[in-house]
């Protein structure tokens, strides 16, 4: 008490001789330390005040050190991102190149499997088992928002329904040719529907293709024909699913355009996400799919045989169920990565490892000349897809 009453005492005098105290340096330096404390009405001496512009310095410096790291730590993070971005598109097309061509070739396979090794005569069953793990799928990643799905209303799905009937047709027939045709055989004559799909582009957008499309066309309709004559396991009921499901494949890819244009105004954002048709092709074919099912008896079928009993040909029908699905996510990852110029060209030389793989996993009887047919038409299945890039 005594140290602060002498200590304002003196600040006291100071102000008082204030015009002699500012004639020197030193005074001038004392009388401004000694306002300052009398001001924050504090006992500190002035040794304290010394230390505590010291202290202020030093935050000042730290303060100063923790935003350079800071800054550090961003430019790290910022580099982090460019390597990932980086990374991202030297290895992306090819990762999701990958993806697409392993989920295509273990769907056809599981496919085959199930209604070949198994013995299943259920096809449309097995494709409304398939459309509906599809469509939950699709339901509940759109729920979480992980995927961006259009509400449906009825509107959008009256114009919808035409291009659904011709999808069930398309699956349905597709499940039934794979039934009883070999899988390279399959392969092959679906470049058929590449003709079919030229030709209606022509008559119905007035489409015109080049000659080395057309070429490359004529090549297709060679190679199935000579595969067929050449077929050592050539069933007529097989191939005749196979050609109305080229014919169902063409309407649909030529349908589905005018759909689309027709479908989108009917829509709250204005456009239809490719996760949107998954879920209106797959949800709108489970009735039809129910249709058929009792149309052609398969429910009593279904119940009484004793291949659902087993495990082993559920775990098939689901993993199915999902590589359906994964196609579709698939697709659109590498077509994003890539193209439509380089996804049509895989696609076309994807047909080669399925061929091989079915001819060697069903132990497919060849001659000579059929396994010749198989190769041209792989070939001209690439030089299309060449043709189409010109």
């Amino acid at each position: 008490m005594v140290l602060h009453c002498s200590f304002l005492a003196m600040s006291s005098d100071f102000k008082s001789n204030g015009l002699e105290a500012k004639s020197s340096g030193r005074d001038c330096l004392a009388y401004d330390m000694l306002d300052d404390i009398e001001e924050q009405g504090t006992g500190s001496s002035t040794s304290s005040m010394l230390g505590n512009r010291e202290g202020w310095s030093l935050t000042e410096r730290f303060l100063r050190g923790h935003r350079a790291s800071a800054g550090d730590r961003n430019d790290l993070l910022d580099a982090d991102e460019k390597r990932g971005q980086l990374l991202r598109r030297r290895y992306g097309p090819l990762i999701s190149g990958i993806a697409y061509c392993i989920s295509s070739c273990s769907m056809i396979l599981l496919n085959k499997v199930v209604l070949t090794s198994y013995n299943f005569n259920a096809g449309i069953s097995l494709m409304f088992y398939q459309n509906l793990i599809c469509s939950v799928v699709v339901i509940l990643l759109g729920v979480s928002g992980a995927v961006s799905v259009e509400k449906l209303n009825w509107k959008l799905i009256r114009v919808w329904i035409p291009v659904n009937v011709i999808f069930v047709g398309m699956l349905v027939s597709g499940m039934y040719s794979l039934k009883y045709i070999n899988i390279a055989m399959v392969t092959i004559l679906k470049n058929v529907t590449n003709i079919m799909t030229a030709i209606g582009e022509f008559y119905i957008f007035r489409k015109h293709q080049n000659q080395k499309v057309w070429m490359a066309l004529f090549l297709m309709i060679i190679s199935a024909v000579s595969g067929g004559i050449t077929d050592l396991s050539f069933d007529a009921t097989g191939y005749t699913w196979q050609i109305l499901n080229c014919v169902l494949t063409a309407s649909y890819s030529l349908t589905l355009r005018r759909v689309m244009d027709k479908a989108k105004p009917l829509t709250r954002s204005g456009s239809l996400s490719e996760f949107s048709m998954v879920l209106l092709n797959n949800l709108l074919s489970l009735p039809f799919a129910i249709f058929l099912i009792i149309l052609f008896g398969e429910w009593d079928y279904v119940m009484t045989v004793d291949v659902v009993k087993l495990p082993m040909f559920w775990i098939f029908a689901t993993a199915s169920g999902f590589l359906g699905l994964a196609i579709s996510f698939t697709s659109m990852w590498f077509l994003h990565q890539t193209g439509p110029t380089t996804y049509s060209l895989v696609g076309s030389l994807n047909k080669i490892p399925i061929s091989i793989a079915g001819i060697i996993v069903f132990k497919v009887p060849l001659s000579l000349p059929n396994s010749f047919s198989i190769l041209f038409g792989l070939f001209a299945g690439i030089f299309f897809a060449m043709a189409k890039m010109s």
